[in-house]
């Protein structure tokens, strides 16, 4: 079976509502959708570090029981593990206090084996940060050459806008070796002070990567793909218990349906039909849909069970066809 490999940080979110504390769940943008992948079956890996200490244990130990395999996680004795403070607010979206022990920012990269169409997912400002940039290209240049399909979710706060003229060629950069992009509109108003999807697509996005998905919040998402393919999708409206993790599990859905529906990197670089975008699209709002309804950043056991034999009897069709 096709693998999926995350690099990104690790981090524990501890989640206040009415300014109390109501959970501790481990978590990283890219940690939470590996974590829901791992739950469906999916062989998944994790590049990535912590300190060694009572979070990096729980970290670690929290992906080992999900199926995820940590042996690229590397283990810093002098370092703290991140932590971060979640605040919900009246609507469950959540603001965020970051605490970093910067300084051990340094990625000793454990490269795992990589074959044509695994899928790497990555994102955020670690995907970005100058301090481990030079092993983070060289990972994704390698994944790349391999003919991995490279999924990447800008995910840029507004909490680093100072510092965009910096980072700004490691995006670009970002954007080439994708095969998919994906954005908010948070991101690129942020980036590039443009709200609309178009636009954003042919200025920014286009010349570098031609499958492009914008979000918006509950407002319909838009697709750009090969040969000029414009679509829309709805948001369905559900009443959410935390909003944390549902753009890292949006990520999840799409990359599991990728392998579920037998989509290769070449079938997205010379462009993928609407009915396979409406199926792609559509398994990432339900892992996105399902995560909302808790405080944990992941999709349930229940719906990850379920996810497990949807994709167990695709591969099983899509392997009786070719026969």
């Amino acid at each position: 079976m096709r693998k999926v490999i995350g690099i990104g940080e690790t981090i524990l979110d501890i989640i206040f509502k009415n300014d109390q504390p109501i959970g501790a769940v481990p978590g990283g943008s890219t940690f939470n959708g590996v974590i829901s992948l791992g739950r469906t079956g999916l062989p998944t890996a994790l590049i990535s570090e912590t300190g060694d200490d009572r979070v990096g244990r729980r970290v670690i130990s929290f992906l080992e029981e999900n199926h995820v395999d940590a042996s690229s996680v590397s283990v810093y004795p002098e370092s703290k593990s991140p932590i971060s403070l979640a605040f919900l607010n009246e609507h469950n979206d959540a603001e965020y206090i970051f605490y970093k022990d910067h300084p051990h920012d340094r990625l000793e990269m454990i490269y795992p084996d990589i074959q044509p169409d695994d899928i790497v997912m990555y994102g955020s400002f670690y995907a970005i940060n100058p301090v481990i940039r030079e092993q983070m290209a060289a990972f994704l240049t390698f994944a790349h050459e391999r003919g991995a399909i490279l999924y990447y979710d800008v995910n840029y706060r507004s909490s680093h806008r100072h510092e965009l003229m910096k980072v700004k060629p490691n995006i670009l950069e970002n954007f080439e070796l994708a095969t998919v992009v994906r954005g908010s509109k948070e991101d690129f108003e942020v980036m590039f002070d443009m709200q609309d999807a178009e636009k954003v697509y042919r200025s920014e996005i286009s010349f570098y990567c031609k499958n492009f998905i914008y979000t918006q919040g509950s407002e319909p998402l838009e697709v750009r793909g090969v040969g000029g393919q414009s679509l829309q999708y709805p948001v369905e409206q559900t009443s959410t218990v935390s909003t944390i993790g549902a753009g890292d599990n949006f990520n999840a859905g799409f990359v599991y349906g990728l392998v579920k529906y037998g989509i290769t990197r070449e079938m997205l670089e010379t462009g993928i039909s609407k009915e396979q975008w409406d199926h792609l699209v559509s398994e990432a709002q339900q892992f996105a849909a399902n995560v909302c309804q808790s405080i944990n950043n992941s999709v349930d056991e229940s719906f990850a069970e379920q996810k497990k034999l949807e994709l167990e009897t695709s591969l099983k069709e899509m392997e009786n066809a070719n026969e």
